[in-house]
């Protein structure tokens, strides 16, 4: 699924990519638009402005924070206004059942070739009729090792009174309800009422411990040594990681929360063809690699990994090792119980 929101706020920044956009190209007048709607720091400047020289088509950028800030934006749009969103696992099976997605033409997708069909096939579109897999990861533990010497391995670590004010952790419902609910021996989809009024418990003990919640750039707060403990994503936790090797990735023992983030194209997109190019356009493997070292998630393009640098390859919290899957668990949509985890978000968040 991140990432500079702080406390709460959900920042959504448009760029619009132009200026010299055109230059290079192949054709020598403009081939229209394209409007994409993506996670903040996912996707790089570079490959926005090769795919523009290569096709001559404008991109407009702009992002969101979380799957449920994605799907009220679409919810509430004018349809037309993306062409390209990327949903998590869960939000595409929400989004398929609600209508909001197109159909994509696979035979226009030929460099799906290139994917690791672990991948494919999933339960939220069996046959990936609207959904290609984009990049994996992990919601991890990251630790300064020279700040913190206590040895964590658990979630249930950190409601350690002796953290207090020194955690950054996602804003991100889904994540941090469903670790709460791991620390607790349950499944992150869990939806019993006792169950989750102990998840309530649980997050209630570990808020006093959180100094900022930020899931665009949660690493940022950590470098800085503002903070000394974070719930990141993975690849947040690789580029902590480059930047100090003190800070280590930590794999909690109960299994974490994993993800699956996918390209769609939204119901009524105005430039389908151009969304189609671009999805095909990212499963080329130098594309990924592009991608992969300057946002180091688990690659879901097998074709690109030997392109890969050894930084990436040796990196746990980039190249995820395979325990992190077989003990961890992907959300799912819990139907009309949503309204019970928004609830507890939102009275934890008060």
């Amino acid at each position: 699924m991140k990432f500079k929101k702080v406390l709460g706020i959900l920042l959504t920044t448009t760029i619009l990519v132009g200026g010299l956009y055109g230059c290079g190209k192949k054709s020598s007048e403009s081939n229209g638009e394209l409007n994409i709607f993506n996670w903040t720091e996912y996707l790089p400047q570079s490959v926005i402005d090769k795919f523009q020289e290569e096709y001559g088509i404008k991109v407009n950028y702009s992002n969101y924070s979380s799957n449920e800030e994605l799907l009220a934006k679409v919810q509430t749009a004018n349809e037309g206004t993306y062409d390209i969103v990327v949903p998590s696992d869960y939000m595409v099976d929400i989004m398929i059942n609600k209508g909001l997605l197109e159909k994509i033409d696979t035979d226009k997708i030929t460099n799906s070739k290139n994917l690791d069909e672990a991948y494919l096939n999933q339960y939220f579109d069996k046959g990936n009729e609207y959904s290609v897999p984009y990049v994996a990861g992990a919601a991890v533990i990251a630790v300064n090792k020279d700040k913190v010497k206590d040895n964590i391995t658990s979630f249930k670590d950190l409601l350690n009174s002796k953290y207090k004010d020194s955690i950054v952790a996602l804003d991100d419902q889904r994540a941090l309800i469903g670790i709460a609910l791991r620390a607790l021996g349950y499944s992150m989809n869990e939806v019993d009422d006792k169950k989750l009024e102990e998840a309530k418990e649980y997050l209630t003990k570990l808020k006093p411990n959180i100094r900022s919640f930020d899931s665009d750039s949660p690493k940022t707060s950590m470098i800085s040594g503002e903070t000394s403990i974070g719930f990141m994503w993975s690849a947040e936790a690789a580029l902590a990681y480059q930047e100090n090797k003190n800070i280590q990735p930590v794999f909690p023992e109960e299994g974490t929360y994993l993800f699956l983030d996918n390209m769609a194209i939204p119901k009524g997109a105005k430039n389908k063809e151009a969304a189609e190019k671009f999805i095909d356009f990212i499963l080329r493997p130098e594309i990924t690699q592009m991608i992969a070292e300057e946002y180091p998630y688990k690659i879901v393009n097998k074709a690109a990994y030997d392109l890969l640098p050894d930084e990436y390859k040796n990196n746990k919290a980039s190249n995820l090792p395979t325990e992190v899957f077989t003990k961890g668990e992907y959300v799912k949509d819990v139907g009309e119980a949503t309204s019970k985890f928004d609830d507890l978000w939102n009275s934890f968040k008060q």
